[in-house]
């Protein structure tokens, strides 16, 4: 947390820190400049000739590791709420006395609020990934020493390649793994699927750790991750519960209001010409996603239209669609239910991919912008189409990004939103954080209307005599004020920063202020 900096005002009329980064410029507004990261060169003479990278404690890993204060050390969130390793990693680390670590995960769920109690001891300094839940309200509320600082799927990537943040040790969870290192989540009693998350760790990060519950003889085939990335091989009796890779987020909607949103969001792709034969899309795993997937899904049938792709997370119903030839692939980044995961053993035409080559923003192109559509949500949108994933009106940290941010710049990005949640309005004057530009949102579907930003000439004349409810953002807002009673009150911008919003680029989008504990 810090109290006094010097702030300047970037792009979007925020004002940032500039000592943490640089401002945001725009859209396409930062080029870097230098070369991308890379470990140290080892030698093989320094690893078993027999392949055998197995070390009996995870403990004891992480002192041969060399882990030490102020180190930076990441996991994975492939496990989502059933992940098992973080507690054990940062338990061990306590077992040591070390201190002031800093935590990089790719994603933090409910099942971390016992980490809590080491960001207390000192044992972890502060996190840099997105956060929620208590983990999210305990750095809201000022507690956490040092700054969030939140980035997208692709932006972490794009953080540990361009060298943003140094790696010392990673701990990736591999629910089947050799003694060399080569691992894959496909199978094994914790199967999980896919784990893209990972790759820049393994590939970027000073050591390399595998944890599993399942080694099996050389060689781990088919492997997701090289052995050659990974220094050591440690068994656990448990790493993770994959029941728990499904939650309430991850089942289809049953509210009337947002079937309505999704089922609205499908008929536009439809009048639009965005469904057709060959187009691909992304819709995630959310409620009124799986809902929108669903409606969509019915359509394509209808039609006898097929997808070339589906970008994943993968969830039964886009296994559903490529099983019955309505897609060709599924371009997974994270398996969301167990039928996901067991497609991705089965079947050839579920890839594994990662934020590399799906969102990364320094590379040399990725398949975010090559979707023909994504349906994202948001907790909030103003009247120029930005929009807000991170936090509410109250500016609480309980969300993270995800690949929301490199999901915008797809052909045709839709936010299906609801007009208010909870009796607070979400389209704002001003949103409470900054997390993505109005210029790559075209479309915003409500439960009250559909509003299509005025930059999207093209796709507001092939709507206009669909017969869709097409209004603007200013008469959904209105509309929502009167039913709520007016705009919900902003939190103070007087108080301290507790972290950081950073766009595709690295470059500091927002701050999120401190806010009382609840």
């Amino acid at each position: 947390m810090i109290s006094t900096t010097e702030l300047v005002a970037n792009v979007a009329g925020r004002l940032v820190p500039i000592e943490h980064g640089v401002p945001y410029a725009g859209v396409g507004g930062f080029r870097p400049k230098g070369r991308q990261v890379c470990q140290t060169i080892r030698s093989c003479a320094d690893y078993p000739a027999n392949g055998d990278k197995q070390t009996a404690k995870l403990k004891t890993a992480l002192i041969q590791a060399g882990l030490r204060d102020g180190m930076v050390v990441s996991t994975h969130h492939h496990f989502r709420n059933g992940d098992l390793v973080a507690e054990q990693l940062f338990a061990a680390a306590a077992e040591l006395g070390v201190r002031d670590l800093t935590w990089l995960p790719s994603a933090v769920f409910p099942c971390h609020e016992p980490l809590l109690r080491h960001l207390e001891s000192g044992v972890i300094h502060h996190i840099e990934g997105s956060l929620n839940g208590a983990v999210g309200e305990f750095a809201s509320a000022g507690k956490m020493r040092g700054l969030a600082k939140l980035r997208s799927h692709g932006g972490r990537y794009r953080a540990i390649q361009d060298g943003d943040i140094q790696v010392d040790i990673t701990v990736i969870a591999a629910p089947s793994c050799d003694p060399f290192g080569n691992m894959t989540g496909a199978f094994g009693p914790a199967a999980c699927g896919v784990l893209g998350f990972a790759v820049a760790d393994a590939q970027y990060a000073e050591h390399v750790i595998a944890v599993t519950d399942n080694l099996v003889p050389f060689p781990c085939a088919p492997w997701q991750i090289a052995g050659n990335h990974v220094d050591q091989v440690v068994v656990l009796d448990q790493i993770g519960d994959p029941s728990q890779i499904v939650s309430g987020t991850t089942q289809v909607t049953r509210s009337p209001d947002r079937l309505l949103i999704a089922e609205l969001a499908a008929k536009f792709v439809t009048a639009a010409g965005i469904l057709k034969d060959g187009w691909s899309f992304q819709a995630g795993a959310g409620g009124t996603s799986l809902a929108f997937t669903s409606f969509v899904r019915d359509m394509m049938r209808e039609r006898q239209v097929k997808a070339r792709f589906i970008r994943g997370g993968s969830t039964s119903y886009v296994v559903e669609m490529l099983e019955s030839g309505l897609a060709d692939y599924i371009l997974d980044g994270q398996t969301f239910d167990l039928e996901g995961v067991r497609s991705v053993r089965e079947n050839p035409n579920h890839l594994m991919t990662s934020p590399f080559n799906s969102y990364n923003y320094h590379g040399k192109g990725n398949v975010a912008s090559m979707l023909d559509c994504a349906l994202l949500g948001a907790t909030e949108v103003d009247l120029d189409f930005n929009a807000n994933v991170v936090s509410h009106s109250d500016g609480r940290m309980l969300h993270g990004i995800g690949g929301w941010q490199d999901a915008l710049f797809s052909k045709c990005t839709i936010l299906a939103v609801p007009t208010f949640r909870n009796r607070v309005p979400i389209i704002r004057d001003r949103l409470t954080t900054f997390c993505g530009p109005g210029e790559l949102v075209d479309v915003v579907v409500t439960e009250r209307g559909i509003a299509i930003n005025p930059k999207r000439a093209d796709l507001i004349e092939a709507t206009r005599n669909s017969g869709l409810p097409l209004r603007e953002l200013t008469d959904l807002k209105r509309d929502a004020e009167a039913l709520c009673g007016g705009p919900p009150d902003s939190p103070t911008q007087a108080s301290p920063i507790v972290g950081l919003v950073t766009w595709v680029d690295g470059t500091i989008l927002d701050t999120l202020r401190q806010v009382p504990s609840p």
